[in-house]
């Protein structure tokens, strides 16, 4: 390559990567008035002119935010009649991304009982599939994982971080054990929740460790029914979101 094509290349990717910085933060802030209510459903958004000149950004950079706000459901446009916020129930809520922007605004407590609601059905079966079908290397992560938990537990003063970080990715290391493709996305998403919603405990005695340890024999052992039994035990025993 030349060095003036090569040149126009970097500035050609040098300005996507800006629109794309842009695009983002357009949507983050619609998405965040859409989810906190100061947009309502139904509402319809200004024209592009408007909404360009509010954010001073161009066309192209607005439009991909839009594109991007329709994919998660949040908005609809329609020829003649604009762009309007659509019903809660297209909002996709399984988006990462989604979730991240609404933090600080969804009520914890309303989120927290209705995640687990949802949680209780697919995490148990979850579990009986990693009890079947976890590789070695993924046993070994999972015992990994535990150990640390464990000594989170045991040290005081309590490391609230350590054991999120712990705690989160024991979770998603059995959902990505389930040789399901479907369910491996639940594990990401797990992380997301307990970071953007949890109240989290202050404490070693509000964590439920020997719940925790039982899942974790069930697989080592690969005790498909006593894993989905500890499972089950774990989210009934959630009652409240210190309890993960």
């Amino acid at each position: 390559m030349s060095d003036s094509r090569y040149d126009k290349a970097m500035q050609f990717a040098a300005i996507t990567s800006g629109q794309r910085g842009l695009d983002i933060h357009i949507a983050s802030d619609l998405a965040r008035k859409i989810l906190s209510g100061t947009l309502e459903v139904g509402d319809v958004l200004p024209s592009e002119v408007e909404l360009c000149g509010r954010f001073g950004v161009s066309r192209a950079a607005l439009r991909e935010a839009l594109k991007l706000l329709s994919s998660k459901g949040l908005l609809e446009s329609r020829p003649k009649l604009g762009t309007r916020v659509r019903e809660r129930s297209h909002w996709n809520l399984l988006d990462v991304q989604l979730l991240e922007w609404m933090e600080g605004i969804e009520s914890t407590d309303g989120l927290y009982q209705q995640f687990l609601a949802f949680r209780q059905t697919i995490e148990p079966q979850a579990t009986r599939l990693a009890a079947l079908h976890a590789s070695a290397e993924q046993r070994n992560e999972l015992s990994r994982l535990f150990r640390e938990m464990s000594a989170i537990c045991a040290t005081q003063p309590f490391d609230l971080a350590r054991w999120l970080e712990a705690d989160s990715a024991f979770h998603r290391v059995i959902f990505h054990s389930t040789d399901n493709c479907f369910f491996i996305p639940f594990g990401n998403l797990l992380a997301t929740i307990f970071r953007c919603f949890f109240t989290w405990p202050t404490s070693a005695h509000e964590i439920y460790l020997d719940e925790h340890r039982k899942i974790y024999e069930a697989i080592m052992m690969g005790d498909a029914d006593a894993a989905h039994q500890a499972s089950a035990g774990l989210m009934l025993n959630s009652t409240r979101p210190a309890t993960a």
